[in-house]
């Protein structure tokens, strides 16, 4: 037995219509949860009983049936993914997984205890949640641009910096993780966040190639971000995200790491819904507009996803804190988190998709990433594409 949701059209904002019925698919035929009904046969109580004529028994559940059948309809494409959804348990930890296509969620599932209103850590997807604060800053005036020098916003560390080299690194450098110098996520993560002074670490690693030359993923750089942004906006990044970005879409911003000097950790740790997740890239994927306003200038979403290197380490291209390949035939563009946090968009498929994964009880020998990759390639993307040419 197949089972899934069947929901209202979701807008902007991520949330369910009006009605969400479950329908089991047995043998073939589908069948509405009794439970469902009972609850709509409750909710006209009232109706019911004002009303002078005495409605017979078939003539209740003609009208239930009436009732319920514009949503099976609606959202009848969703049967489809009800095989996607019994997949996805083999994928341990995976622990949540939602699939929206063409303004609708057509496929939502919790695992392994997994809540829908639980906020999990994002880990580096982190990084990519403060691509449209950069966009915001620079339409503000707060930045000048991606070619802007980060010396000017750091004075009391480069006061003691003269090569040309940590001289020349620019926004856009630190944006696409192409400044040339050692990283400090991997194996220099332990000491990076125990040294006294996070800015001061990152600037002072070895240089690594010629800026541009060569990526070095790091999150001393996406740090250097959270830092600039707190110093150019007057507020700590925390305050900023909330009252520029993210309180526009109904996300709470939970506290998160900071630093010794203060500064909120930029680019690991925060922590989000499934849902919330969601409304961030329905944001991008509606090229910055969110419930007719536009939050992000469009040609910010444009040159963040613009490839600027290419990981030596998996191949997947860089842009502005955003990981782009061609999966299962589809340009993705994905947000990307260690342990399996994921925000996959498929433009030309007007598609999301959405991966959480517990940081708990993984399995040994087994990459969960490559699981996740294959199964967004091999099964979830054909469905999609199946789906959209109804």
């Amino acid at each position: 037995m197949l089972s899934g949701w069947i929901t209202n059209q979701v807008g902007d904002d991520g949330q369910r219509g009006n009605m969400a019925i479950k329908v089991s698919t047995y043998n073939g035929r589908s069948q509405v949860n009794r439970q469902a009904l009972h609850h709509l046969q409750i909710a006209n109580t009232d109706m019911i009983r004002s009303a002078s004529t005495t409605f017979s028994i078939r003539t209740l559940l003609l009208w239930l049936f009436v009732a319920v059948l514009p949503t099976i309809t609606e959202a009848q494409p969703a049967d489809k993914f009800a095989p996607l959804l019994d997949r996805a348990d083999e994928l341990a930890p995976l622990n949540s997984l939602i699939i929206y296509q063409k303004g609708e969620i057509v496929a939502e599932r919790y695992y392994r205890g997994m809540k829908a209103d639980k906020a999990v850590n994002m880990k580096s997807v982190s990084k990519t949640l403060l691509s449209p604060l950069v966009g915001i800053a620079m339409r503000d005036g707060l930045l000048e641009g991606p070619d802007q020098k980060i010396a000017d916003f750091l004075p009391e560390y480069y006061a003691e910096i003269d090569d040309a080299h940590r001289n020349q690194i620019t926004l856009r450098d630190v944006l696409s993780m192409t400044t040339g110098l050692e990283g400090t996520s991997f194996g220099t993560y332990g000491a990076w966040v125990a040294s006294k002074d996070w800015v001061k670490y990152a600037l002072d690693r070895d240089i690594a190639c010629e800026i541009g030359a060569c990526m070095t993923y790091s999150t001393g750089n996406t740090h250097l971000i959270s830092v600039i942004l707190s110093r150019a906006s007057g507020k700590n990044l925390r305050s900023y995200a909330r009252e520029a970005f993210f309180r526009k879409l109904g996300i709470p911003m939970h506290k998160w790491d900071q630093d010794p000097q203060g500064y909120y950790l930029g680019g690991n740790n925060m922590a989000l819904r499934p849902r919330d997740m969601l409304r961030f890239g329905q944001v991008f994927l509606n090229k910055g507009r969110y419930k007719g306003e536009q939050l992000v200038p469009a040609e910010w979403i444009e040159i963040s996803w613009e490839p600027r290197t290419i990981s030596p380490w998996n191949g997947h291209r860089y842009g502005y804190l955003w990981w782009s390949r061609v999966f299962g035939g589809e340009q993705t563009y994905f947000a990307w988190g260690y342990g399996g946090q994921y925000i996959f968009i498929l433009p030309e498929l007007e598609s999301i998709v959405i991966v959480t994964s517990s940081l708990r009880n993984r399995p040994r020998g087994v990459d969960h990433n490559q699981a996740v990759q294959q199964f967004l390639s091999e099964e979830i993307i054909p469905t999609l594409r199946a789906s959209g040419d109804r």
